[in-house]
Formats: C-alpha cells, structure tokens, sequence
C-alpha cells in the first residue's frame, strides 16, 4: 500500500492569529479540507489539528501543528514517525515576506530563508530534503523587524487577491499529489494575475 502524503500548513493557533499573513498555511490547509469535505480532529499526540481524506486515489493527512510557529517541527516529526511517512511524501505550506503577496514557489527542499517554523520543521526531521510551499506575503519596507507586518491581517484589497492565490495553491497541491512536485512546480509557480484572464 501507498504511504500517505502529509500537507503541513503552519502557523499560530488561537483567534488572535486567525487570518493574520503568518497564518497563510493554516489558511492554504483549510481551504483543501472544505475543497475535500474534510473533517478536523484535535490530535493531542501529535499537538495538532488533523484532517484525513482521499484524493485521487490518495490518502492523505492534512495537519495544523498547534505548537505555535517556531516549534511547528515538533508536531510535524510526531506524524511522519507515527505514519512513517518518506519525506518525499510530505509538503509544508509557509508564508515567506521575501516574496511579493501573489506569488507562489513550490521547491523540492532548501533552506529556511529565516522562517522559524522551517528552521523547526528541518531540525525534528533531521532533514531540509522536504518539499515546501512558500506563499508571498511581502512586506512593507525593507526594514528586517517585519514581526507587526507578519502577525497582521490581510486588508480588504489584498483578500481579493490573496483568494485567487489560495485558488492557485490549492491547485498547485493537487497537482502535485497526482502528477509530481516537478510538474507541479513548472505549471503554477510564479505570480498569480490579481483580475480574471
């Protein structure tokens, strides 16, 4: 039998974080479950949301560590070794302020880029060679003391988009359950076209 695929989103639990930009995981994650009719579970092993579903004649787990961001590694290794899951098989959605909101970048592993639930992510694993979905959330300036920006909430102009950018994620993710991470990185990378074309 297959193994199953884990997708990750992470971010911070709790309403005050709810909807900020650092969330964008958790928002990519919910966003597959309602695509999916997926339900979620509170998993106090793993100290994470969990979501199980079969796509495409795949199963897989959807997972919100609940860890708060900079231990997200912590639940993430909990489910890989529970479910011995190949790394190959999982993928974790970030939010990433180096890219412009709009855009999106799939790679098959790399550094953190100073993302803290990576750096965590990395470490549990023993491994960076997991696939990560960066969602671009800019920022304001160029200044690197971006905690405000990134713990914010989306404004109302920048939804409109940011739907069509969860659209094209979510997409991109199913791709790369049927198709592969290659064919999925070639077709959806890149900026999303904020109008209708």
């Amino acid at each position: 039998m297959e193994p199953m695929h884990l997708i990750v989103g992470l971010g911070n639990p709790g309403a005050d974080y709810a909807k900020t930009r650092h969330n964008a995981g958790f928002l990519l994650v919910e966003k597959l479950a309602a695509q999916w009719k997926a339900g979620w579970n509170n998993e106090r092993k793993f100290v994470a949301r969990m979501a199980k579903v079969d796509c495409g004649g795949k199963k897989i787990l959807l997972c919100e560590p609940q860890t708060f961001m900079n231990l997200s590694g912590e639940a993430v290794a909990a489910v890989q070794q529970f479910y011995q899951l190949p790394l190959g098989n999982i993928l974790v959605v970030v939010d990433d302020a180096d890219l412009p909101l709009g855009e999106i970048r799939l790679r098959p592993g790399g550094g953190s880029g100073g993302h803290h639930g990576l750096e965590s992510v990395a470490q549990h694993l023993g491994s960076k060679a997991y696939a990560r979905l960066r969602i671009g959330i800019g920022r304001k300036n160029e200044a690197r003391q971006i905690t405000g920006h990134v713990l914010g909430k989306f404004s109302a102009d920048e939804n409109a988009l940011l739907e069509k950018v969860l659209e094209r994620a979510a997409a991109q993710l199913e791709c790369w359950l049927t198709a592969g991470l290659q064919k999925a990185m070639n077709q959806f990378n890149g900026a999303v076209s904020p109008t209708n074309d």
